[in-house]
């Protein structure tokens, strides 16, 4: 088993957080993963995306030319790497700000309302949370409760953002 995603977006939107959670979770689950930043020099507002590998075997290289899945944030993410999808891989459409549909027929595209259902959960900063929970509904890469448990390891410093964040999770998992 190995999983290639590609997480674009504005800086801001949570891309590479989404993709850390991913990686840790990967981790605790004893798999193999890469995580590959890339963001431009004007950070917040500016485009960012994150490369993630995960497999059961070790592996060779950390660089993507065909995902198995795109997290598209924003319009210029999608329209950047949606050619790029294999055929019959997946992308989830934050619909909240990118209101096109793809043209492409030979993937599954997922329209999920990130910011709509996250403002439900507390907060529109917990949209990457929401779409972490509908990637690992569609995707089944991990169990469910494994990836709780990373969120709730990865803000144990946070201990009051812990409660929205896992709820953020959840309206993602269901809504899909």
């Amino acid at each position: 088993m190995t999983e290639k995603i590609i997480i674009a977006g504005f800086g801001g939107q949570g891309v590479l957080s989404l993709g850390q959670f991913l990686a840790y979770a990967a981790m605790y689950e004893n798999q193999e993963a890469t995580w590959l930043p890339s963001y431009g020099p004007e950070m917040r507002g500016g485009t960012a995306n994150c490369s993630l590998v995960i497999s059961d075997k070790p592996v060779a290289s950390p660089i993507i030319e065909t995902p198995d899945c795109l997290i598209a944030l924003n319009k210029p993410s999608l329209d950047k790497f949606i050619n790029n999808v294999r055929p019959g891989g997946t992308v989830i459409i934050n619909s909240s700000i990118i209101h096109d549909k793809i043209e492409r027929t030979d993937v599954k595209a997922v329209y999920l309302e990130a910011n709509e259902i996250a403002a439900k959960a507390g907060s529109v900063k917990t949209a990457n949370v929401v779409v972490l929970g509908a990637y690992i509904a569609l995707s089944g890469l991990f169990p469910k409760e494994s990836v709780k448990g990373t969120i709730a390891k990865i803000f144990k410093k946070k201990p009051d953002v812990i409660p929205m964040n896992l709820n953020a999770f959840e309206l993602g998992y269901t809504a899909v």
